[in-house]
């Protein structure tokens, strides 16, 4: 084990972190209205007495914004704990399906999986994240079967106040970063580097927000709205639910 170097975790976000920018720029800049109207609910808008176009395409776009951004982040977070880890324990990116992590420590062989938070999966995704545990423990000792294995769920923040879950230990936010790293203040000292640049790169992403929500209100109220400029619910909820698309 190594001691962390912070300047080495600085100059890897640094060197990394405008990928993370650049790809939420990218989600933003791709999209569809038409695609993003399919995805959500109509009756709810209507249940919500919403009354302008400019309303719905902005609650669309943000809730694929907020999915989008956590999905990326999740995945920036991800390299930067294997970055982290490998500086102090020599850690990989794991090979084996379902396994993100791999490092060895107190003559112990560590799997992890790196989730984003704790609420990140449902029973099946969690059946299904034990079954890659079961098969990565197997492939592991085929070459060294008294290889001693100890499978890890690592979530970037959130809390588990009970993380021995049986067959796998379930680590989150100060705890899984202490685990990789061997410090315990981990979690709270990335903060500051994590904002490297974030204002300039903010403010374009702002200015492509801006120009699709006006984009978009003006599509919508060319295509979805009645000639008085009521919202055409029945156009709306047909184009979100009908069996046939309508021409």
């Amino acid at each position: 084990m190594k001691q962390l170097n912070l300047n080495d975790v600085s100059l890897y976000v640094e060197e990394n972190i405008a990928s993370f920018h650049q790809q939420r720029l990218q989600g933003l800049e791709n999209l569809q209205l038409s695609k993003i109207l399919k995805r959500k609910n109509p009756y709810l808008f209507k249940a919500k007495h919403v009354l302008t176009a400019e309303q719905i395409v902005r609650g669309l776009l943000d809730a694929h914004i907020s999915s989008n951004e956590e999905t990326i982040f999740g995945n920036w977070l991800e390299g930067l704990a294997i970055f982290i880890n490998h500086k102090v324990y020599g850690g990989r990116k794991s090979g084996i399906t379902g396994i993100d992590l791999e490092f060895e420590a107190d003559n112990q062989r560590y799997i992890v999986a790196i989730k984003s938070g704790p609420n990140w999966g449902n029973s099946s995704q969690i059946a299904k994240m034990r079954a890659d545990f079961m098969s990565a423990k197997k492939t592991l000792r085929t070459g060294n079967s008294k290889l001693n294995i100890v499978a890890v769920n690592g979530c970037c923040y959130g809390r588990d106040s009970r993380p021995d879950k049986g067959d796998y230990f379930k680590y989150c936010g100060q705890a899984f970063w202490e685990f990789i790293s061997g410090n315990g203040e981990l979690f709270v000292e990335i903060i500051e580097p994590l904002g490297y640049k974030a204002k300039e790169k903010n403010e374009r992403f702002l200015m492509s927000y801006a120009q699709v929500i006006n984009q978009f209100t003006r599509k919508f109220t060319n295509t979805l709205c009645k000639s008085n400029g009521a919202i055409d619910w029945d156009k709306l909820v047909r184009l979100n639910s009908a069996k046939d698309l309508p021409k």
